[in-house]
């Protein structure tokens, strides 16, 4: 499933604003790892669909992504942290459950397109046919590690954990293309940081330019004139990770009208739904997170890096060895911080 398809459907409501990335310089910024993994695993492709991978058949889009991606990051001045999944909740099934038919659906087509030499077609369905697995994910928190990017395992779901972080003051934002954060009670989420560049429309021949954004929880209340729980409330009538579909004749922007002049909506609407409507309010306003982790940014392991890249997944060594120069210079320069300030940051 695409990354697109993931979340509540609520952003064209949502008031944001395009920024520069070196508007970001400085700030420490929590990502939803797996958000940004299929990100990569998406858009980190060959022509006729087909992920990169080593010799030995493994793929390695995603540590493509997180290793150069993460230096012009940090060339921006930004001090990225990884917040991890942990186990989904129950809530979660039948959506996770849809995932995985979308995926297989998705791969079936992928392989039928190939047969027929349509390699456009086939690149469109191999980006749907993307999953995560517990080798990808070990592999990503190795290379994270290496480069000296903190590595956070959240008790549950990762953008509740990094939203938590925002909102306790640990980070400046939260950073997803989902509008989830804002419905965990983030302060300020950014979008577009992992794929921010000259992207290829999907099944088009046409380029723009992809910037980040920045969403602000205050400022999107006040222009929908709701707070949070209201805002939670609507996304669920919209449909959410925990009920997918939502209430059947109920978009956006009916679901706003009924929140802002509906007292108790969800009672409404309780009974229409195979889930408890109430639980996934609750789990909003309350997700499992934790105050067990580092915030602690330190300098690459370029030797270590150099082994895992290069020597375990046939990485350029010219290529890598480069990145590697770009990160330090980066990290020394510190976009007009100290050095102190760059390690010493601990929770």
């Amino acid at each position: 499933m695409r990354v697109s398809d993931m979340g509540v459907q609520i952003g064209e409501l949502i008031p944001r604003k395009e920024i520069e990335l070196e508007k970001l310089n400085g700030r420490k910024i929590a990502i939803d790892a797996f958000n940004a993994i299929y990100q990569f695993l998406s858009i980190i492709r060959q022509r006729d669909g087909t992920p990169l991978m080593d010799s030995q058949g493994r793929i390695t889009s995603h540590l493509s992504g997180l290793f150069y991606r993460n230096i012009n990051l940090i060339e921006s001045g930004i001090k990225p942290a990884y917040v991890f999944d942990g186990k989904p909740p129950d809530l979660k099934k039948k959506e996770l459950e849809k995932r995985k038919e979308a995926r297989e659906e998705a791969m079936e087509k992928w392989e039928e397109a190939l047969a027929r030499g349509e390699l456009e077609e086939a690149k469109k369905y191999a980006q749907r046919a993307s999953k995560v697995n517990e080798l990808l994910i070990e592999d990503a928190k190795r290379l994270l590690r290496l480069m000296g990017i903190p590595v956070i395992q959240a008790p549950s779901e990762g953008e509740a954990q990094a939203a938590y972080m925002a909102l306790k003051g640990k980070v400046y934002a939260s950073a997803s293309q989902d509008y989830d954060s804002l419905l965990f009670g983030a302060p300020r989420l950014v979008r577009n940081v992992t794929i921010t560049g000259r992207r290829k429309l999907p099944g088009k021949s046409i380029y723009v330019e992809v910037k980040p954004e920045l969403v602000l929880l205050e400022e999107a209340l006040k222009t929908l004139k709701i707070d949070r729980e209201k805002l939670i409330e609507m996304a669920i009538l919209v449909g959410t990770d925990y009920n997918p579909g939502g209430i059947k004749g109920i978009g956006p922007k009916k679901a706003l009208e009924l929140v802002r002049y509906k007292r108790d909506v969800l009672s409404r609407y309780n009974r229409e739904s195979d889930v408890d409507l109430y639980k996934i309010k609750e789990f909003f306003m309350n997700p499992p997170v934790t105050d067990e982790y580092e915030l602690e940014w330190k300098m690459p392991d370029e030797e270590g890096i150099l082994k895992f890249l290069c020597d375990e997944h046939d990485f350029s060594e010219e290529r890598v060895k480069h990145g590697l120069e770009r990160l330090k210079k980066a990290i020394e320069k510190g976009k007009q911080r100290t050095l102190e300030s760059w390690f010493v940051q601990k929770v």
